[in-house]
């Protein structure tokens, strides 16, 4: 399959509606109107369908007010949401373009007494069966690549965990140097204590000398 055809082939639609020319149709399209959305449909005749494939198209015509009006639709366009049969006509040619000069009831084909209205599909693609499998294989590799990614995750964060932890040896080293060298300052403190406390025992010792002798020399005087 050449590679023009395989991506024509993906926009097809699975099922499409079966176009006769001569039938009375509703066509359901899709407007967009700024960022909304809606439903438009439009009646009428169709009188003719040409092409093939992804540029198959299909012409309805109507008369609006004594007005004619023709629209042509992709059928395959995903902003052609479902065609309605209404009528079904009797038509033997492939396209009716002398009810342009038609007006009033004439403007209209003749329609087939007794016939069914049913909304028949024709399948273009088959290849449904086989989605499910291709779904399957997609989710267990979606699996498989989720596994991993919660692996080399886990890898990731497990690794500054031992990080931290030797930041943390790091910094406990200067707190045992800080604890041992604050009791080789400790001495100094107690010398200088000491001192002062030596010097005041030698002045009060000098004060009860000199009151002692005071006392001695005014006895002998008495």
């Amino acid at each position: 399959m050449d590679i023009i055809k395989s991506i024509e082939h993906e926009q097809l639609k699975n099922k499409i509606p079966e176009l006769k020319v001569g039938n009375t149709v509703k066509v359901h399209v899709r407007i967009k109107e700024g960022n909304k959305e809606r439903i438009q449909v439009f009646e009428g005749i169709i009188i003719k369908v040409q092409g093939g494939g992804v540029n198959q198209t299909f012409t309805v015509r109507k008369i609006s007010y004594g007005v004619g009006v023709e629209k042509t639709f992709l059928v395959h366009s995903p902003l052609v949401e479902k065609v309605e049969l209404v009528r079904v006509g009797k038509a033997r040619r492939a396209r009716l373009f002398y009810l342009r000069d038609r007006v009033g009831k004439a403007a209209k084909t003749k329609e087939k007494v007794g016939a069914r209205i049913e909304n028949r599909e024709i399948v273009i693609k088959e290849e449904l069966a086989e989605e499910p499998v291709a779904t399957e294989e997609v989710a267990t590799t979606e699996v498989t690549e989720s596994a991993t990614e919660a692996t080399v995750v886990e890898e990731v964060v497990e690794t500054p965990v031992a990080q931290t932890a030797e930041v943390e040896e790091t910094t406990e080293a200067p707190a045992e140097e800080k604890v041992e060298a604050a009791p080789e300052e400790a001495p100094a403190v107690e010398t200088k204590e000491v001192a002062v406390q030596e010097t005041v025992d030698t002045v009060k010792e000098e004060a009860v000398e000199d009151v002692k002798e005071v006392a001695e020399e005014d006895k002998k005087e008495e």
